[in-house]
């Protein structure tokens, strides 16, 4: 309830947050929408500016408003939102709900890396007007380095600093808006969903445009994943200012459009049309500054995606960041670098905005249809009316589908861009789920009470050096009696270790974003402890940290005794050593497997070698931490015709 609470609560400082995080890529369209779907060739048509301002405000309207702020906002697991966060809600009911979570995840990390481009040359590009030959592609560039450079500050103190400039970003649109609407009040008569009507029936490829409309949405699902920043409450009264604003300077577009009715838009911007000369360089300067939150918002819904993609599982261990105690506050190295990466290369290759277009658009509208799944299964397993299920489904299937087939129009021109990342992003996805199971499903496991003797005549065998006082091992087994078979041949057989007390740890990453549980189980007092760790999939896996203090309750409540066994160590009360050990899995050379699970090892191996190592993954003292080699014998070669002769 106090969660919920929470996510409900609304504060200044929290809309104003809210401002600069989550609005900057649905914000900053207006930059590029009408142009790109009025066409800068053909004369424009009265008739044909107002269909287009009429799918613009009901694709905002039942996408945005509907669809998110109402409803999806409504599926959030414990404050968090986006769609692994929202697939941990489902997965325990079906598993095939995995194929849209890896589309949907990885569409959305496709889109974070046409966004920042596209937003920032728009901008840019407005310098021609007063400067024609002027470079943009430099200055882009420059813009996207220094964006990406502030990443490391976390979101708190980037959005903190962006909000008062969307502020001022919404403010600008919406009075640019009603300055043009004032000059031609029946612009607002293309609400009426009529103009839709006309539109997509009487225009000649009018049906294909809706790729283009479809822009004015693109930036809803990075306001659902970014819902753990700053809370479900804030997110909606703010959207009712920003979505009025939006809405206003597109009309205002629309009137300027329709005053140049019988020509080609030609090289004119609509959105720089409204502004007076004198006040054009300061636009273009907000402008460029806005863009460069829509940039954000994107960035940091990478981010959470990937920290929760983690968890579950579906991407490599890679190193993870808090930069601020602030819940919901996260930095990911790897991720940012890449998505920099990413975006330098679709500057270089499409040079210009326009291009851009066709590559923008495409992987998001493949998100939103998985959001539209999930939810629908969400819905459907905590109890809502069944019809009204079904009409959503329907609905939003319809709708969405559209716009994907309208937005595969322009896969030739751009659009595989998009699809090949969001295809390298699933691979990988794909890769180490499978590669995951694999491994669970032919890791063995023995029951622990077996060794119990064992354990007690190996700690008290003089014979053999001490290897610490307390051995920690981190384990994969889940059930608190068994433990995995080569943890056990680590300890008896490679090289026998012998210490007082032995310790098992294992980590159970719960569908709860933010739990922080154990047990312990007590197989054998003073002598072998298991303890399981159950952690949120937004949890830092801090296990040095966590371990040191079960230890600290269990000698609270006097359940074991962690004085060295050394004699003249014990005498003076002196704490025992502990060392943990991690086993490392290699890919043995004997194993016969098929092709494909060949390939999938190799691959997930391969990229292994460049992420997270299990140690720091787990946040464990470097300087206390053995970290052995183990082959993964998955399938053993069989049939060896090996024969002997006689000397």
């Amino acid at each position: 309830m106090d969660d919920k609470r929470h996510l409900d609560k609304v504060s200044a400082a929290g809309l104003l947050v809210a401002l600069g995080i989550i609005y900057g890529d649905i914000g900053t369209s207006p930059l590029y929408v009408l142009r790109a779907v009025v066409g800068t060739d053909q004369p424009i048509q009265e008739d044909i500016v107002r269909g287009a301002l009429s799918c613009i405000f009901w694709t905002i309207t039942l996408q945005t408003t509907i669809k998110y702020v109402i409803l999806v906002l409504r599926a959030d697991n414990r404050g968090e939102g986006g769609t692994f966060a929202l697939y941990a809600l489902v997965r325990r009911h079906a598993r095939w709900l995995t194929i849209p979570a890896i589309i949907g995840g990885s569409a959305l990390l496709a889109d974070s890396i046409i966004t920042p481009p596209i937003s920032v040359s728009s901008a840019i590009e407005g310098l021609r007007i007063l400067y024609p030959d002027i470079p943009t592609v430099p200055i882009v560039l420059g813009i996207l380095a220094f964006l990406f450079l502030i990443q490391t500050f976390g979101t708190s103190v980037v959005g903190t600093a962006f909000g008062p400039i969307m502020l001022l970003w919404f403010t600008m649109l919406g009075t640019l808006g009603v300055l043009a609407i004032a000059d031609d009040l029946s612009i607002l008569q293309s609400v009426n969903p009529y103009y839709v009507y006309h539109f997509l029936t009487d225009y000649p490829g009018a049906f294909w445009l809706l790729g283009a409309v479809f822009l004015s949405t693109t930036g809803a699902e990075a306001l659902y994943a970014d819902m753990g920043h700053t809370g479900r409450g804030n997110i909606r009264i703010s959207w009712a200012f920003v979505k009025t604003c939006l809405l206003l300077n597109y009309f205002g577009q629309g009137a300027f459009v329709e005053s140049l009715a019988g020509q080609p838009l030609g090289e004119r911007n609509p959105f720089y049309g409204l502004m007076p000369e004198w006040f054009l360089f300061a636009g273009i300067v907000i402008a460029t500054m806005a863009t460069v939150i829509a940039s954000q918002a994107m960035i940091t819904g990478a981010f959470t995606l990937i920290s929760e993609a983690i968890r579950l599982n579906f991407w490599p261990k890679v190193r993870l960041r808090y930069p601020t105690n602030k819940k919901g506050q996260l930095y990911v190295p790897s991720i940012n670098w890449l998505l920099f990466a990413g975006c330098v290369g679709v500057v270089l290759y499409f040079q210009e905005s326009s291009r851009m277009e066709a590559a923008y658009g495409l992987a998001i509208t493949l998100t939103m249809l998985m959001t539209t799944i999930l939810f629908s299964y969400y819905m459907y397993s905590h109890k809502y009316n069944a019809w009204f299920v079904m009409l959503f489904l329907v609905f939003y299937l319809l709708v969405e589908t559209s716009f994907l087939i309208a937005n595969l129009a322009k896969f030739t021109h751009g659009g595989w861009v998009s699809v090949l990342i969001a295809g390298v992003m699933a691979g990988i996805m794909i890769i180490w789920l499978n590669a995951n199971k694999i491994k669970l499903r032919l890791t063995e496991y023995v029951k622990i009470d077996q060794y119990i003797q064992p354990f007690k005549e190996l700690s008290r065998d003089i014979s053999i050096p001490k290897y610490a006082t307390h051995l920690v091992f981190m384990s994969n087994a889940a059930r608190a009696a068994e433990i995995e078979s080569k943890v056990i041949y680590s300890i008896f057989q490679k090289r026998p270790k012998r210490a007082d007390i032995y310790w098992f740890i294992h980590v159970d990453t719960t569908d709860d974003p933010y739990t922080m549980e154990y047990k312990v189980n007590t197989i054998a007092p003073d002598d072998v402890y298991k303890v399981t760790f159950r952690l949120g999939f937004r949890i830092e896996q801090r296990i040095n940290l966590f371990f040191r203090r079960v230890i600290e309750d269990m000698v609270k409540n006097k359940e074991v005794d962690i004085t060295s066994r050394y004699e003249s160590l014990s005498r003076q009360n002196v704490i025992g050593d502990f060392r943990f050990v991690v086993l490392e899995k290699f890919l043995s050379f004997e194993n016969d497997l098929p092709l494909r699970e060949r390939i999938v090892m190799d691959v997930y191996f391969f990229v292994k070698n460049f992420t997270t190592p299990e140690d720091r993954w787990f946040g464990l003292d470097s300087s206390a931490v053995k970290i052995e080699k183990v082959p993964l014998v998955i399938r053993p070669v069989e049939n060896v015709k090996l024969k002997r002769i006689d000397t």
